[in-house]
């Protein structure tokens, strides 16, 4: 199994901490790295945020996470190239390996499915003439066919892999379990991907029943994704960074005490990842 040392916690995981608890929390238990969301960094402050990682030795993973380029009026999705340009300097300042991008869904009043995905890809475009020179790698995660309407229209590694052809350098991927762990054509895509690509890893488990599309994401092994398979799939085309948990639970993990939550996930990144 997977080398709990090199576990990275996604923010959200632990629901509730703002960035200075997520942060001590990461060193109690021996974490490697860390995601934080944008919010807990604008709420501790950009520059306090740097500074309080740096100080605990912590690698940033990435930052979560930046997108949201569809809108049906050219002000709106000016205004979302603003924001994901806001991002791309919060990476920066914090010194994450990469931006998470989560596309963008069907703009408000659309069915147009087609036109949603050239607006993302107009979208990164764009944000690559800022991030390109900034030095910060754009990463999207394509995420699960249920979120093609409201979240992100791209929905398979292979759209994702197809969008990197077009756009070039700069730009690359997260390989999300949960979200792609049904793909019949996951292994092959990886593959496509190479390691050059691939600029996170982020684990959970797709519980049966699921309860909440959302917010009802399995600690590793408590579910049916086979993760030791994709992580060697990932791990086999050469990726070597960390393992990042990111578990939205409202209806468990959430309620339970923080602590708590990053033993569990220590223990189970050796025995579920």
């Amino acid at each position: 199994m997977a080398d709990s040392s090199k576990a990275s916690l996604n923010s959200a995981t632990v629901e509730g901490c703002d960035l200075r608890q997520c942060v001590e929390g990461c060193v109690r238990h021996g974490f490697a790295g860390i995601s934080p969301w944008r919010d807990l960094v604008q709420a501790a402050g950009i520059g306090e945020s740097a500074r309080m990682i740096r100080d605990s030795g912590l690698e940033v993973t990435g930052l979560c996470r930046a997108g949201m380029f569809t809108a049906p009026t050219p002000a709106g999705r000016q205004a979302a190239l603003d924001d994901n340009r806001r991002a791309v300097d919060e990476a920066v300042a914090i010194g994450a390996n990469c931006l998470v991008l989560v596309a963008g869904g069907l703009p408000e009043g659309s069915k147009d499915l087609a036109d949603a995905r050239a607006q993302i890809e107009d979208g990164l475009g764009a944000l690559l003439d800022h991030a390109r020179p900034a030095g910060m790698p754009l990463a999207i995660e394509p995420l699960h066919p249920m979120y093609a309407a409201d979240r992100a229209s791209v929905n398979t590694l292979g759209q994702a892999n197809d969008l990197c052809d077009r756009l070039g350098d700069g730009v690359g991927l997260a390989v999300d379990v949960y979200h792609l762990w049904w793909d019949p054509e996951l292994e092959a895509q990886i593959r496509r991907a190479g390691k050059e690509r691939i600029l996170a890893f982020h684990v959970c488990d797709w519980l049966v029943p699921t309860r909440h599309l959302l917010t009802d994401r399995g600690m590793m092994g408590d579910g049916v994704i086979d993760i030791p398979k994709i992580r060697s799939w990932v791990e086999g085309v050469g990726y070597d960074g960390l393992y990042e948990v990111e578990i939205f639970s409202e209806l468990d993990w959430w309620t339970r005490d923080r602590d708590e939550v990053m033993a569990t996930v220590r223990s189970r990144i050796e025995s579920a990842v």
